[in-house]
């Protein structure tokens, strides 16, 4: 069932920790692959080349979703498929109550918005594992292609790519 209450995205803060780590335990959550975050670092610094953003509905948070400079970001960890202009999302609902209620395809659409909008991007990638079909399909609809496979971290990943002129199509 399809929510009409409206997400909210905002900063994240060192007052985000509890319901992060909350998250981060949860098996779902952690399915998407990769390491967790190191929150209380990365909460504490501010860096050009990213944003940590709380999606709030009705003042609650929901999940948290990541803007990353493909170019900028230190581990260089999109490799060969960084390049100027490109940005990455990684995006998450945190518990089981909130998914399935359209704030996932939302909080898409608004990080996008960012990524095109604010840090003037050109393409936004994103990498859900290879087994992860729901997430692969629900990109898909939202015009993703796929670039191909990739390992990621030990992670059997797919690399996918929506260009600023299929978003605002």
């Amino acid at each position: 069932m399809w929510s009409k209450a409206k997400v909210i995205l905002r900063t994240a803060t060192l007052e985000d920790l509890e319901v992060l780590h909350l998250w981060d335990r949860d098996p779902h959550v952690g399915y998407s692959g990769g390491d967790t975050y190191d929150w209380e670092y990365e909460l504490g610094r501010l860096v050009s080349w990213r944003e940590i953003l709380i999606a709030e509905v009705d003042g609650r948070p929901i999940g948290v979703t990541v803007l990353i400079d493909t170019c900028e970001e230190e581990t260089h960890y999109w490799g060969a498929h960084s390049e100027q202009g490109a940005w990455a999302i990684d995006i998450w609902i945190g518990s089981p109550e909130n998914r399935s209620k359209g704030y996932g395809r939302e909080m898409m659409l608004q990080s996008l918005h960012r990524c095109f909008a604010i840090h003037k991007a050109h393409k936004v990638l994103i990498d859900p594992l290879e087994s992860n079909l729901r997430a692969i399909s629900f990109y898909e609809r939202l015009g993703f292609r796929v670039l191909g496979p990739v390992i990621f971290d030990d992670d059997e990943c797919l690399v996918m790519a929506i260009d600023k002129e299929e978003f605002l199509r």
